[in-house]
């Protein structure tokens, strides 16, 4: 195992299934849990929780070039605890993991960085505002003193080749998830903590390897903290965020276990009020499988949600967008048909 690998294990646990997937249904010990009656307050929960084990700050955004080309953007910053707390220098338990990608219609770029927390290459920081990176990826607020850390940001990133600026400026209210940002996940009880900021507008510029293009669109983030997110038997997710024409969304999730899985989600009214659903509402059957990195992954998706209409088709932009990172998954944006068109994005594990 090299060395790049053997950190991804570290920061991820285990290899995929071995307590589900990337370990993350491992039992644990020293490290907080979950906690049904935290009421989150910010900007204090936008920043590090380093008495739990995992943590990550995630954003994917769907855009569009000048000529009308469909194109997605992801940036991933993952911490993960060795022990609970945190150090100086290299005495520091925490890891850290950045992932970014670019996807086209014809293309999918893929980049991914490694750090050791305590000695500055990595972190979060609310000192002088808030502020995440690892190596020169940079997620950074612009906001002022009397809108939220995260109202306005500015973010960064490189691969071999391409890379992308983008600004970003909320036109809603931060939304928790699950009983008020107590987010259950399976049925033995398995939760975290997790919410997200869904209604941005983003402005900026992709370097692509062929020319720049300057792109517009709107952005999601997700915010989610945790020890043992998954149950034991619970092997991978996929996930969706979308974003309807008409102005309503949706976060979902089936957890997938050997059996029926376990679902559930948000969904998110045009003003940001949140309705929590019931296990199991939320029905996702793939339609279309394709072949990526030696195995079949969906790419397209029938999602139902009687309760609220819901009956469409969820389509790739790009079939191929496999991200060839140190833990292996699918990431991408997808096209949405049906009762409630619009644009969003898949993320797939453990296939």
């Amino acid at each position: 195992m090299n060395a790049r690998v053997f950190l991804a294990a570290l920061l991820l646990g285990g290899p995929a299934g071995a307590q589900g997937f990337a370990d993350m249904g491992a039992t644990v010990e020293g490290f907080a849990l979950p906690d049904p009656a935290h009421v989150m307050e910010f900007p204090a929960d936008h920043g590090a929780h380093p008495a739990f084990r995992i943590e990550w700050w995630y954003l994917t955004a769907n855009l569009t070039a000048e000529d009308g080309t469909e194109m997605g953007a992801q940036w991933t910053l993952f911490r993960t605890a060795l022990a609970p707390g945190e150090d100086e220098g290299w005495e520091s338990p925490q890891l850290w993991m950045g992932h970014a990608a670019l996807t086209t219609p014809d293309a999918h770029h893929v980049a991914e960085r490694l750090a050791r927390g305590g000695v500055g290459q990595a972190g979060v920081t609310l000192e002088g505002g808030f502020r995440a990176w690892i190596d020169e990826w940079e997620m950074r607020s612009l906001a002022g003193a009397e809108e939220d850390a995260l109202d306005r940001l500015a973010l960064t990133a490189t691969g071999t080749g391409w890379g992308y600026a983008l600004e970003l400026e909320a036109e809603g209210p931060l939304v928790a998830h699950g009983a008020g940002g107590y987010s259950v996940k399976s049925e033995g009880g398995q939760a975290s903590h997790y919410y997200s900021q869904p209604f941005y507008r983003v402005t900026g510029r992709l370097d692509l390897p062929e020319r720049p293009v300057a792109v517009t669109g709107n952005a999601w983030l997700d915010r989610e903290w945790s020890s043992q997110p998954l149950a034991a038997d619970q092997t991978g997710w996929d996930w969706v965020s979308l974003s309807f024409d008409g102005g309503e969304k949706l976060m979902g999730f089936v957890l997938r276990d050997g059996g029926a899985g376990f679902s559930s989600g948000t969904w998110i009214e045009p003003d940001g009020t949140p309705h929590p659903l019931e296990p199991g509402t939320l029905r996702a059957d793939p339609l279309q499988t394709h072949r990526v990195a030696g195995r079949e992954v969906p790419v397209a998706w029938r999602l139902r949600l009687e309760e609220r209409g819901l009956d469409v088709t969820l389509r790739a932009l790009n079939p191929g967008a496999w991200m060839t990172t140190s833990v292996p998954y699918w990431e991408g944006p997808v096209r949405i048909e049906g009762s409630h068109p619009g644009r969003g994005y898949l993320e797939m594990t453990g296939y």
